[in-house]
């Protein structure tokens, strides 16, 4: 097993990319189940201020979840470079290169994923509140 160790540390390397996959993931889902609560509130006491709020929860689970991502993303640039690495240069480093403010935004937030889910999110709550309002 003469890569036994650059194996290792691109399991290791791998397991927290699963993992910010799966942060990004439960982030999506708590921000449809709040933003649904708010609107079934806003529904059952015919107040608009409930849905409203969705504008300030939306932006915030947005950002987080861009930073798993960018994060993530970091992490998979990581893994390519122990990929090409010799057996004996392995040193189980396990901190990727920072996520700036620019990778955030650029490999994060903006993205074709991001965009869509939650721009249909803050489209719906602007119906809402144009509706109920």
């Amino acid at each position: 097993m003469a890569n036994e160790n650059k194996l290792k540390h691109l399991e290791f390397i791998q397991n927290v990319i699963t993992r910010m996959n799966s942060n990004s993931f439960m982030i999506k889902g708590w921000c449809v189940t709040l933003v649904a609560a708010l609107f079934a509130l806003a529904a059952k006491d015919s107040e608009v201020k409930f849905a409203v709020i969705a504008y300030f929860i939306i932006p915030i689970f947005w950002i987080l979840d861009g930073f798993f991502l960018a994060t993530e993303k970091a992490f998979r640039k990581m893994y390519n470079q122990v990929r090409v690495k010799d057996e004996n240069e392995i040193d189980f480093n396990m901190t990727p290169e920072p996520v700036t403010i620019c990778d955030l935004f650029c490999q994060g937030i903006i993205t074709k994923t991001l965009i869509p889910f939650y721009g249909i999110c803050l489209l719906a709550t602007r119906a809402i509140v144009y509706f109920w309002g």
